[in-house]
């Protein structure tokens, strides 16, 4: 058999072995990601030595980048949600805009508030806040929920420095700032179109009320705990926690745009390096969380060690995911199967943009996981993009990244985590799930992934 059609026969075997474990085996995603890296690095021909060498040399590049990042946006998560920063936001949100107008405001709050927090921790942070604003207002909680829902999963999938996204990131290689822009680019317009837009209308066709076993219960709690916390401490003002949320896009920006216009070596060029790498810009605004709202909010330094060290519980599972996920994508790299690919989706004409987006939109689809599908997509793609060399810039890998996340987002189902939590936290069946949450993340995924190609037609 020629070796070239070997090396993807095994690609493929190994993708759909890796969905076996996850989906039929029920195997845990690590232990699934370095099965199936032992798998494909025997498959084609590597030794036992090569294989586990390899494997440490792409979790271990992998860790370097994404155990920071993620690990120093959970303590910045964190220490915004216990000070009250991202309670104070929502609401001066609603006396700001009013019932008609906040469901825009909505919208980029989703965004913002899954660049630090993890997807599900940010839904469950907001959904007793939306709960209020049901209240309030007698409409279907559907009218809230889903601009919100949507600026959420289009943030944590595309939008660096969040963890989905950063996966992808570390994955291809890209510059960061770039990403961003193009995210935000294609995002924003997602997010209207499957939030308020698809949200107006779905809410007046399913009416959600607040589930009865939350909604006097959370009035009376809330009021009791903002009396406490009020009491014993200083809640960070609304504009302040909306600059805390933008420094660290606009320092990575930043960076950006000084290696496209200032020479290389140049001081300035340098200090903004200094900040606007994701590590730096995530220090400097954690730093500032920490001191701003936590020790001059009322909260003492114990206070503050025990709740950046609590972050970092859960962030310890994602760092795991991508760092099996960049071992595979490590053995991956080593069987040739860019060069391969890559050759062939030249010969029979499909875009490796369109490439990109399909695969990610299957895996996701087929497994559940948008992480997983971001870091199984740009780890088979990394190849892809390295075969093609100078003829794939730096600006289309970027926006790569971008479409990949756009595909991952796609079509939440019954085996996604995520469609389960809304179900759960909004009291709906499995159609009524299926109506809003699902159709909204597939025409999320649409709308994005249609504005990225026409974005590809103006960069080179």
């Amino acid at each position: 058999m020629d070796n070239s059609l070997w090396i993807i026969i095994v690609a493929f075997i190994s993708i759909a072995l890796l969905l076996f474990l996850i989906l039929k085996l029920k195997v845990q995603e690590v232990l699934s990601l370095l099965i199936v890296s032992v798998v494909a690095g025997l498959a084609v021909g590597m030794t036992p030595a090569d294989v586990f060498g390899t494997i440490e040399q792409g979790m271990g590049s992998t860790l370097g980048f994404l155990a920071v990042v993620i690990g120093v946006g959970s303590m910045f998560g964190e220490v915004l949600k216990i000070t009250g920063g991202a309670q104070n936001l929502a609401d001066t949100l609603f006396k700001k805009f009013g019932e008609k107008k906040v469901i825009w405001a909505l919208g980029f709050v989703g965004m913002l508030v899954a660049i630090p927090i993890y997807m599900e921790v940010a839904f469950v942070i907001f959904a007793p806040i939306i709960y209020s604003f049901c209240r309030k207002s007698k409409r279907s909680l559907l009218y809230f929920t889903m601009p919100f829902l949507a600026g959420v999963v289009i943030s944590y999938s595309t939008i660096p420095p969040a963890a989905g996204a950063m996966t992808g990131v570390a994955g291809l290689n890209a510059d960061v700032g770039l990403v961003i822009l193009f995210s935000f680019l294609a995002g924003i317009p997602a997010m209207l179109v499957g939030g308020p837009i698809y949200g107006r209308f779905i809410s007046k066709r399913i009416y959600i009320e607040v589930p009865k076993e939350y909604d006097a219960d959370i009035a009376s709690n809330e009021e009791e705990e903002q009396q406490l916390h009020t009491a014993k401490y200083k809640i960070p003002k609304f504009k302040s926690v909306v600059f805390i949320f933008l420094l660290p896009l606009l320092l990575m920006i930043s960076k950006a745009v000084g290696d496209l216009t200032l020479a290389e070596g140049s001081t300035l060029r340098q200090i903004l390096t200094l900040i606007g790498h994701p590590f730096g810009a995530l220090m400097i605004v954690c730093i500032l969380a920490i001191y701003l709202f936590g020790i001059r909010g009322g909260f003492t330094k114990d206070d503050m060690s025990e709740v950046t060290g609590k972050a970092l519980a859960p962030a310890g599972m994602i760092i795991l995911i991508a760092g099996a996920g960049g071992a595979f994508g490590e053995v991956l790299v080593a069987s040739g199967v860019g060069d391969v690919i890559a050759s062939f989706a030249n010969h029979i004409g499909l875009p490796v943009l369109v490439l990109a987006y399909i695969t990610a939109f299957f895996i996701r689809i087929a497994q559940g996981s948008g992480t997983v599908a971001i870091i199984t997509t740009s780890t088979l793609m990394a190849p892809i993009v390295t075969a093609m060399g100078p003829a794939f810039s730096p600006a289309m890998k970027a926006l790569m990244v971008s479409i990949i996340g756009f595909g991952a987002i796609t079509t939440s189902h019954l085996n996604d985590s995520g469609y389960w939590l809304v179900k759960r936290y909004f009291n709906m069946d499995e159609v009524q799930t299926l109506k809003t949450y699902t159709a909204q993340t597939t025409i999320i995924s649409l709308v994005g992934f249609t504005i990225c190609m026409v974005v590809s037609l103006f960069i080179s």
